[in-house]
């Protein structure tokens, strides 16, 4: 009998926090810059020194612990993790352990049309640790820029089946941690790491099978992939009659595998007690009700407006609002060109296909919301030919010229006077006596070969609809 095996996965996600300084001291929180450069004595953990909680990382993850629908925990204190590894110069690291400040939420996430709720354990608080660079041979170097930068973990449930649930689950939270503005989320750069938590029991059993992590996961591909690797993989050692390690596994992205990275290390193993240098933390209700007012308007807020205010379809919002940039680009320009399907299916075709294509968010884009509103509006008052506002479009997102300014330097108005386009007409018509006989013999499919010779000649300037119409009547004098 063949054991059909089910995925279980619970993710780990690591968030950096946009806060100006660290979060026990006062250097500054910053990405790159030189090595070394932003260090004192508290982020480098040296005797004497006394960390200070920083406020607003405190507020950014109560925030975000309300967006996640959590409970939001009156008291909260931070704990030592002690292990050692090269880029962790103290040798333990400030977190939180029994007393997150957020427990029991959820998002919604929706795979294949169907709808389903991903349970949040907790958001707790954290520091980062430095960074290792591997510069070949033997050599080995250690920048801690990054050592104390504020850290939000956010764990979920093993609620997850499979590696699109699991990329769509990383997708909603990015778009709520953005919209939050509490993280930039840029996973390119680190500020956003996953770490899926994968094992699979035989499909209908309710035993938890043994686990493997994927370590620092930094792009929606690699996680996608690497689950999905890791999911086949655990099932042909199970088929094969092993065994799962209990391990922590690197993502090789070049290869498309999982390899072994170290044993996994059990929670007992960290020796956790509270940190004595960092007083605890009480949360009054009108603390937390003056942070639940801080509150923008979240992503699936936004969709449901979307829906409502513009009738857009599901499908749009839901991509319009993937991002908070991308649904400002599209309100924005709705205000100037109040048509918002036909906004949204720019924004969602050609738009983006090139976004992805040169591989940038909307936000980086030359196009401004101005100028594509008046795009559409020349298409829509017949100054341009939707076929023509293509190609437009394309040199405005390559140069950032305005499109009127691209119209006129090449010349691309429309065609609409009959005196200019009964002479294409005629030559075409000339030209093809064959397809003019099969037409005028009762077969129509041909049509649509004359106007795409009108459309030759006129360079895709002439307006289909006189196109047809002049082409219609024209044969009907022959």
């Amino acid at each position: 009998m063949t054991i059909e095996y089910e995925p279980v996965i619970g993710l780990e996600v690591h968030a950096e926090l946009l806060t100006e300084s660290k979060m026990f001291c006062n250097c500054p929180n910053a990405f790159a810059g030189e090595p070394n450069s932003r260090t004192c004595p508290v982020c480098l953990g040296l005797p004497g020194s006394l960390p200070v909680a920083n406020k607003k990382a405190v507020e950014f993850v109560i925030r975000t612990a309300l967006a996640l629908n959590c409970e939001v925990s009156n008291y909260s204190i931070f704990h030592r993790k002690n292990y050692f590894y090269p880029d962790l110069v103290k040798n333990y690291q400030i977190s939180q352990y029994d007393y997150p400040i957020g427990r029991r939420g959820h998002i919604d996430i929706t795979v294949n049309g169907v709808t389903k709720r991903i349970r949040i354990r907790r958001v707790h608080l954290e520091e980062d640790t430095g960074k290792l660079i591997h510069a070949g041979g033997n050599e080995s170097f250690v920048d801690y820029n990054r050592s104390g930068v504020p850290l939000m973990e956010i764990v979920s449930e093993a609620d997850i089946h499979s590696a699109e649930e699991a990329r769509e689950y990383l997708v909603r939270l990015r778009a709520i941690l953005t919209y939050l503005g509490v993280s930039d989320a840029k996973m390119e750069e680190g500020h956003m790491r996953c770490e899926p938590n994968i094992s699979v029991r035989p499909k209908g059993t309710e035993m938890l099978g043994t686990r493997t992590e994927l370590k620092n996961l930094n792009s929606f591909r690699a996680v996608y992939r690497g689950v999905d690797y890791e999911i086949k993989r655990q099932i042909e050692v199970l088929k094969e009659g092993g065994k799962i390690v209990h391990e922590t596994r690197r993502w090789d992205d070049e290869q498309g595998i999982t390899t072994v990275m170290r044993g996994k290390e059990y929670e007992q193993e960290y020796r956790y007690f509270p940190e004595p240098d960092l007083v605890p933390m009480y949360f009054s209700p009108e603390f937390i009700e003056e942070q639940r007012r801080a509150l923008p308007e979240l992503p699936d807020q936004k969709k449901s407006r979307f829906m409502e205010e513009f009738g857009l379809p599901a499908y749009d919002a839901e991509i319009l609002t993937d991002t908070r940039e991308m649904a400002e680009y599209f309100e924005e320009t709705v205000k100037m060109f109040p048509e918002p399907k036909t906004v949204s299916n720019w924004i969602m075709g050609d738009f983006t296909r090139m976004l992805n294509a040169a591989g940038i968010e909307i936000q980086e884009s030359k196009v401004k919301p101005s100028d594509l509103a008046t795009l559409l509006k020349m298409i829509s008052d017949g100054t341009i030919s939707g076929k023509i506002a293509k190609t437009v479009f394309e040199e405005m997102f390559a140069t950032g010229k305005s499109p009127k300014e691209i119209v006129q330097a090449r010349g691309m108005t429309q065609i609409t006077g009959e005196e200019e386009l009964i002479p294409v007409i005629d030559r075409v018509l000339d030209e093809n006596p064959d397809v003019v006989a099969k037409i005028k013999g009762g077969d129509q499919k041909p049509m649509g070969f004359l106007v795409g010779q009108v459309m030759k000649y006129t360079q895709g300037r002439a307006n289909p609809q006189l196109v047809n119409k002049l082409l219609a009547q024209r044969l009907s004098e022959r």
